[in-house]
């Protein structure tokens, strides 16, 4: 398959992070998280967001988000979240599943969850014929490519509370969202009121394996049981934590993340010079989302596959990537132009 801007998931394994597997791959450990690397991988991780920090690994990202937002509902609960949120458009169904919770898609701005679409949902609390609400799920990087300010998820965070609920945030790519802000993770997730977050690398040069973090560990008095009922619990778990230990050593993740962002703006600087092409969001992070003309998309997908966004609109997703290089972005755009002429 040639390379393209599908998607950051068909990126492959950075050199790093399969040596670190492969190093890992020595001898006997004991399983399901009773290992080394798991132990230290934890501690990293409380370095990074603070020693109250419970770490919970799984296999992917559906299942940090079930595993999150399972721990701190129940079934008559609802969690309040974009209709373009991942848990909404892109799971199939397994958030309700698996927490029996309604989910209530509200119209995002940019990609991002705002007060005043929440606010007409906060109601029914303590009446017995309403799903009570409980959760705001809010994705950072967005689904729209956007990024949430500190100050935006502090509102979210102090409305959440206010009403005895919790703020999960989807990081599936949250190491391009620090990038975008210049910010260490600490200073946008728990220093502006997050409780839970699934933290993802798999899109950012990891194999498998992603983290769910807690900042309250009274909530997690439940959570290895439900990790081990939802099937998220990983014998092997050494793998994943190695993964993590490469990804945060010489900050790994910094530099993934922080090429994929630059040649996203690169190809948004370059086609924003062809008129024929409309950027329609903001390029914050690794994905540029654009508008172009029906008839060039099939031979462009041809030589570089990309998924498109909204075909009533004839809008495109270009998603850039660790691995993804300058020349690529030059030829594609280069094909562009042909196509248009």
């Amino acid at each position: 398959m040639n390379k393209g801007f599908a998607s950051d998931n068909n990126s492959g394994v950075h050199p790093t992070i399969l040596k670190a597997m492969e190093a890992a791959n020595t001898g006997h450990v004991v399983g399901y998280g009773g290992d080394s690397y798991t132990t230290e991988a934890i501690e990293k991780f409380k370095e990074k967001f603070g020693k109250n920090t419970e770490v919970f690994f799984v296999f992917n990202g559906t299942g940090a988000n079930v595993l999150g937002l399972s721990t701190v509902t129940q079934s008559f609960n609802s969690i309040i979240c974009a209709e373009t949120a991942h848990i909404q458009e892109d799971e199939c169904g397994a958030p309700e599943k698996f927490t029996g919770c309604k989910l209530i898609p509200v119209e995002p701005v940019n990609g991002k969850v705002t007060p005043e679409a929440v606010l007409p949902h906060l109601k029914g609390f303590d009446f017995e014929h309403h799903s009570q609400p409980k959760v705001i799920s809010i994705s950072q990087v967005t689904e729209m490519g956007t990024v949430y300010s500190p100050e935006e998820i502090k509102t979210l965070a102090e409305l959440a509370h206010k009403h005895n609920m919790y703020l999960h945030m989807d990081g599936a790519r949250i190491a391009n969202a620090a990038v975008a802000l210049d910010m260490d993770f600490r200073e946008f997730t728990v220093a502006c009121g997050v409780d839970i977050l699934s933290f993802g690398g798999t899109k950012n040069g990891m194999m498998l394996g992603e983290a769910v973090l807690f900042f309250n560990p009274e909530l997690t008095a439940q959570t290895k049981y439900l990790r081990k009922q939802s099937m998220q619990l990983y014998s092997k778990m050494r793998f994943v934590s190695a993964q993590f230990l490469a990804y945060f050593k010489n900050d790994l993740w910094k530099e993934t993340a922080t090429h994929a962002n630059k040649m996203a703006k690169l190809l948004e600087a370059e086609v924003a010079k062809i008129p024929e092409i409309k950027i329609t969001q903001p390029v914050s992070a690794n994905g540029v989302f654009a508008i172009v003309p029906e008839e060039i998309i099939e031979p462009l997908r041809e030589r570089f596959f990309f998924y498109m966004w909204d075909e009533m609109l004839s809008e495109v997703r270009w998603m850039t990537s660790f691995d993804t290089t300058e020349d690529e972005i030059v030829e594609f755009v280069a094909l562009i132009k042909t196509l248009l002429n």
